[in-house]
């Protein structure tokens, strides 16, 4: 809990999520380190508190939530049994509720297993759970698109919410786009023009904690914040507080594009059409990307962005910034990994003189940088902000592969590399 509180200052992220309330010993260490902040949120107690990498102490505030991984068969709207493999996030407004939850969904599973428990689990079963605990709780469709373990999954998944969740579909008022798609692939379904899209890092690591992030206006509060949700559908009137989110470039997520990881095949959907969905190395099925799921249930065509480069926006939508990493911008300028001590000393020499990654990739200007880093890094934030670099599409759980400079840049920087 600490290096959370910490790590999100590093990055900019004032309200964190606790994730895995469900799992004992963490939800043990939540009631244990933090206390109450504003309605419904929460703070580090001060003698917990690590000093960040500016040297100073975070201000961060937490917001209780799980994911619950839900695995169970049911006969489809098509009248064929089917097994279903959902991800579902719950948000909770208070400390009461995360322990009825908890109650009840250990009865049903080993909350013990793992921080994500998977749970026999229909999805109408847990909304019904989450909602007569607490109407004020919320259930989000978490990474949406993902082919095995979500929503719309195209190995695992339903074709709308309602036929997930049937009587409880009204209750569902956002979904998590994920990493491997982006709010303008989203925007193409119209079943979804009442439905709010948030974007959350899905962290595996405390470097990777803000990847993806909301952007809200709105009081410090666990109701503030789930009203300024709300206000991010598309159909939303009234007055809007969702300002925006931070993306990933989709092409970097894991299951962008279809393919086959072993065989190393890597499709665009209309690629795999041509292949009728079949791998030409091995014979056997590809694994269906987010594209080619959008694609087939999209009822409109593409939606192009009126503001060039890393700023997207559209016909008053919520608008959504494109951000490739930090230490992914200075590890390729070096060549090296980003785990690198080069790459580590370079992001922290930023983040101290700039407050926050997300300061340095969205706030700070190009002549603010100029004197501040290597000149190569600021021209690859630069790269990022016009859009000029290539991303190898991610596949079949492959991430994407970027590529800021090209062959030719890349040995002008070789010289630099020796050096370290």
């Amino acid at each position: 809990m600490e290096e959370l509180d910490r790590w999100a200052d590093n990055k900019g992220i004032l309200v964190m999520a606790t994730g895995d309330f469900t799992h004992p010993e963490w939800f043990k260490e939540i009631k244990e380190k933090l206390e109450p902040a504003e309605t419904g949120l929460f703070k580090l107690k001060s003698q917990y508190k690590k000093k960040t990498m500016k040297g100073t102490l975070a201000e961060t505030r937490f917001f209780l939530s799980t994911e619950i991984s839900g695995i169970y068969s049911r006969v489809s709207a098509s009248g064929i049994k089917k097994v279903y493999r959902i991800h579902n996030l719950i948000f909770a407004p208070d400390i009461e509720t995360v322990e009825k939850v908890n109650t009840q969904l250990g009865w049903i599973g080993n909350l013990k297993s793992d921080g994500r428990p998977i749970l026999g689990l229909d999805a109408r079963e847990l909304a019904k759970i989450v909602f007569n605990t607490n109407p004020r709780a919320a259930v989000v469709p978490a990474h949406a698109w993902t082919p095995w373990f979500s929503v719309f999954g195209s190995m695992s998944g339903f074709d709308s919410l309602e036929e997930c969740f049937g009587e409880y579909a009204k209750n569902i008022f956002a979904i998590e786009t994920g990493l491997s798609s982006d709010p303008a692939m989203n925007w193409r379904l119209s079943k979804l023009d009442n439905i709010a899209l948030i974007s959350n890092s899905d962290s595996h690591s405390f470097q990777r904690i803000g990847r993806e992030a909301n952007i809200f206006d709105t009081e410090l509060s666990y109701e503030g914040i789930i009203e300024a949700i709300k206000s991010g559908a598309p159909n939303f009137k009234g007055n809007r507080k969702f300002v925006a989110t931070i993306e990933f470039f989709p092409e970097e997520g894991k299951y962008h594009f279809d393919g086959h990881r072993l065989c190393g095949i890597v499709f665009s959907p209309e690629e795999t059409k041509k292949h009728n969905g079949i791998c030409p190395k091995c014979g056997r099925k590809l694994t269906i990307g987010v594209m080619n799921r959008v694609e087939k249930l999209a009822d409109r065509e593409i939606i192009q962005s009126e503001t060039p480069g890393y700023y997207y926006s559209y016909n008053n939508r919520v608008p959504y910034y494109n951000l490739i990493p930090l230490d992914e911008i200075i590890a390729e300028v070096f060549g090296l990994g980003v785990t690198a001590k080069k790459v580590k000393g370079e992001y922290e020499s930023l983040i101290r003189t700039f407050g926050s990654e997300l300061k340095v990739l969205l706030e700070t200007k190009d002549e603010e940088l100029k004197g501040a880093t290597d000149d190569k890094i600021r021209q690859g934030i630069k790269a990022v902000h016009e859009k000029r670099f290539k991303i190898r599409p991610g596949y079949d759980g492959e991430y994407g592969k970027v590529e800021i400079f090209s062959q030719e840049e890349k040995k002008e920087i070789e010289p630099q590399k020796s050096l370290f």
